[in-house]
């Protein structure tokens, strides 16, 4: 039996969808909420299409386990879900969206296809979550040899069609404070106590920025819940990323 991930946003839905044995999920779509009514229809169709009548939606807890509103918004959007006869379950989704970003950085994915994969990317990680915690082990049967490598091969395919849609270019464009275009070349993206980091370089030397001097800028959302890159102030917080983008950056030279 199958089973459709769901990570329920405001104005998103991203979807994975398990293989037939609860084993592996897979990238389904991003979906963009239109109101309870045709969002229910779409998920029916959903549901219809890959034969399941079972809905995982991540539910976003507090770092200390509690829950707070956006969690009941997902609680009342899975409530439509079983009105309309399906059977919904939960999975705990602290840290998701920013493995999802994380993952999608560190391939060098764009920020505009970022945006668009983002919540796709976190269904998957909600879904193989559950599925890896035995979430569906009664309907899990011990597959042979050739069934294995038919999987394997199947997400290979997952792996390389996302692959395709993330483009090489490295280069950030951002406004300085002054209203100027200023380019910069991504080095790496880190995490450091939950939170995400870019190191940057700038491509040409200005009165303010000399060319090799990395910029090291925290993601945040802004109000309308995009990507935004904001400042660091805190000298020891800047001091430990940066120490740890040079280890990583000498771990990768001596692979």
């Amino acid at each position: 039996m199958r089973i459709l991930g769901l990570d329920v946003g405001d104005r998103r839905i991203g979807v994975a969808v398990s293989d037939e044995l609860g084993l592996t999920a897979q990238p389904v779509e991003t979906y963009t909420r239109k109101g309870y009514g045709p969002d229910v229809r779409h998920f029916g169709e959903l549901a219809e299409r890959y034969g399941t009548r079972l809905f995982l939606c991540g539910l976003p807890r507090n770092m200390d386990g509690s829950v707070g509103g956006q969690a009941q918004r997902v609680r009342e959007f899975a409530t439509q879900l079983e009105a309309a006869g399906y059977t919904v379950r939960y999975q705990d989704e602290r840290m998701t969206t920013v493995s999802a970003q994380r993952a999608l950085l560190e391939a060098d994915m764009r920020r505009d296809k970022r945006k668009q994969k983002v919540d796709m990317v976190a269904a998957v990680i909600i879904l193989q979550a559950y599925l890896d915690a035995g979430g569906l082990t009664q309907s899990i049967q011990m597959k042979g040899e050739e069934e294995i490598m038919d999987d394997q091969e199947r997400l290979n395919e997952v792996n390389e069609e996302l692959e395709e849609e993330m483009e090489e270019d490295d280069i950030v464009e951002l406004i300085d404070e002054d209203g100027q275009s200023v380019r910069f070349e991504h080095l790496m993206t880190l995490e450091h106590e939950g939170e995400l980091y870019v190191m940057l370089t700038a491509l040409e030397a200005t009165p303010d920025t000399d060319e090799d001097e990395v910029f090291i800028l925290r993601i945040e959302k802004d109000a309308q819940g995009e990507d935004c890159y904001v400042t660091v102030d805190d000298e020891n917080i800047l001091q430990a990323v940066f120490e740890k983008f040079v280890r990583l950056s000498e771990a990768d030279e001596q692979e």
